[in-house]
């Protein structure tokens, strides 16, 4: 059960029944109507804005209208008090065994508590990673992945139907770099001698492409030594780009995430799906030609004013119309990612999410106009930017520089900590704020560490479990025998709410595309069950086992079980194998 879901139908009764008695008019907003926890604890359980949002349109007075909701509230069954807070806010406490009930929701349940139906199978397409395939990826894609798949999984649990998605932008500059660079590669795995010089600005000169060079040199032999470039250059493209790819998707492997599409940007171009696009614009008179102003803030030595073609991106809340092809009359990589999105949108996804890095963040805009244009309003682009992760070593910044092949690998992060962990951290503060992710602190067996607080508690758990229940063995095979009314003290009471509030958190974090918010909860509910072992070892009535009272232990044991049960699903949103065992 969703509490906050549940007692707003119950709210909901009563505003018919208000309307039907004539206290209300008919045809109001009731989709402002919230449930959620008051402000401060102290103040109830639930709180409602009910009477606040329908005063206004209902020509009343908040408080008095709160009275009158009052008094039915007070007839639900279960609720224990009901008090008009502030200018109208209507606080609820909750019977205690009415809350006591809602762990048994959590054992019949197990770990696919939380599920959620708000998605209503819509289709939604979460485009992230989209590293340019011109090698491994770099630590600094590893937040961005995590952040999508966690955002996939998110939107899964509530009911969506969701689509992971990877743009493969194997189109452009960056690519015939590529190939250039893994030629001189192959030129060096024949025996002849490459120097530093050789590598072009823009180039990628990093021992990664070595093997890339050996295998197109076993593959190929001398066929393009000393060729010019139009033999090679396309076939090489194409080998390299697989080659990159292949090590992307074997990081991404390691990391725990499986995409369910990979669309390349070279085949859409190849395919028209631009000029399709633009078609659509034009017809819609979102296209012409004109010449741009200076960038301001910028020191562009060989900018010139120039016509060219534009979209007009202001008429959609951009702040400047976007050019759609360069001086050369190749497309912009605008014109391809608005052909992009078309594509998704033809797919059947009016809702799309892309997870960008920060280096993005002025896409925003361009993106969500261009979408809404395209899509004739019907679609609709959603960015999240991800900031940068610090990597240290003892408090140690570590440089990276892709170009230059010193980057930090995402596969050496993995293999030094492990998935699990690399996952967590990445995951423990808002997309838009940076993370320090210190190889020595992130693996330290200490209460500051969230990723082993939590898991700690998991294990603990288990291990609670597993020395009652051989004390007395199938005591939670029957759920409907267990006594949850002997969990009163105030401490096993809010371990249950907290467990309680996890389908709204996971309903939250989902519909603000915020997976930070599961962390800090996970970390909420083992601080909570530590709490409780630690009372218990001050206060022995209230210790997990009794080895002289099977009833209050099988109680307590099902609380040790709903707690492992909640922090196993959140684990699972995580792509992380909750632990039994610390190691």
């Amino acid at each position: 059960m969703n509490v906050f879901h549940f007692f707003k139908e119950a709210i909901l009764t009563v505003v018919q029944t208000l309307i039907q008695a004539g206290h209300l008019p008919s045809g109001l907003d009731l989709e402002r109507i919230t449930v959620d926890p008051p402000k401060e604890t102290g103040h109830g359980d639930l709180a409602t804005n009910a009477a606040m949002v329908l005063a206004k349109p209902a020509e009343k007075n908040p408080k008095e209208l709160a009275k009158l909701m009052v008094e039915h509230f007070e007839q639900f069954e279960n609720v224990q008090s009901v008090e008009i807070a502030g200018p109208g806010f209507i606080n609820f406490v909750l019977k205690p065994e009415f809350w006591q009930k809602r762990l048994l929701d959590v054992l019949q349940s197990g770990t696919s508590y939380g599920d959620g139906v708000i998605g209503h199978a819509q289709k939604i397409n979460v485009e992230y990673v989209s590293a340019n395939p011109t090698g491994p990826m770099h630590t600094g894609h590893g937040r961005n992945a995590v952040l999508g798949d966690v955002i996939a999984a998110l939107l899964q649990k509530v009911g969506y139907a969701v689509c992971r998605e990877y743009y493969v932008n194997d189109a452009g500059g960056q690519i015939d770099a590529l190939a250039r660079s893994v030629y001189l590669r192959y030129r060096e795995a024949l025996g002849h001698p490459l120097h530093d010089s050789d590598f072009q600005e823009g180039m990628y000169g990093a021992d990664y492409l070595i093997p890339v060079g050996q295998e197109l040199a076993t593959l190929k032999g001398d066929l393009w030594v000393d060729q010019p470039e139009a033999t090679w250059i396309e076939e090489i493209r194409r080998f390299s780009v697989d080659a990159m790819m292949n090590l992307i998707r074997n990081d991404l492997e390691a990391l725990g995430i499986h995409m369910d599409v990979f669309t390349s940007e070279k085949k859409l171009v190849d395919d028209g799906a631009v000029e399709n696009a633009l078609k659509v614009l034009e017809e819609k008179g979102d296209l012409y030609i004109g010449t741009l102003e200076r960038p301001k803030g910028h020191d562009i030595g060989d900018w010139e004013p120039r016509p060219q073609t534009l979209f007009r991106a202001t008429a959609y809340g951009d702040d400047v119309d976007r050019p759609l092809k360069k001086s050369d009359g190749s497309w912009t990589y605008f014109a391809s990612d608005i052909a992009y999105h078309f594509d998704k949108f033809c797919r059947g996804y009016t809702q799309m999410i892309d997870v960008l890095g920060a280096d993005h963040g002025g896409y925003v805009k361009r993106i969500q106009a261009a979408t809404s244009a395209v899509t004739k309003g019907q679609g609709h682009a959603e960015v999240k930017t991800c900031q940068m992760v610090n990597f240290l070593d003892n408090g140690v910044p570590l440089k990276m520089s892709k170009r230059a092949g010193t980057f930090i690998k995402l596969r050496d992060v993995i293999d030094r900590v492990g998935k699990d962990v690399t996952r967590f951290i990445m995951l423990t503060r808002r997309n838009d704020m940076g993370i320090d992710f210190d190889f020595a602190k992130v693996i330290e067996q200490t209460k500051d560490n969230p990723v082993f607080y939590v898991q700690y508690a998991h294990a603990r758990v288990h291990s609670v479990l597993r020395h009652g229940l051989e004390l007395f063995p199938g005591s939670l095979d029957d759920l409907s025998k267990i006594d949850v009314t002997l969990l009163t003290d105030v401490s096993e009471l809010e371990m249950i709410k907290l467990l309680a509030s996890w389908p709204r958190q996971v309903e939250v974090a989902a519909l603000v595309r915020e997976p930070h918010r599961i962390a800090y909860f996970l970390q909420d509910v083992a601080a909570a069950f530590h709490g409780l072992w630690n009372k218990g070892k001050e206060q022995t009535h209230l210790r997990f086992i009794d080895t002289e009272n099977q009833k209050i232990t099988t109680s307590r044991l099902a609380l040790a079980k709903g707690t492992a049960t909640v922090i196993a699903s959140g684990l699972a949103l995580f792509g992380i194998i909750p632990l039994e065992e610390m190691r």
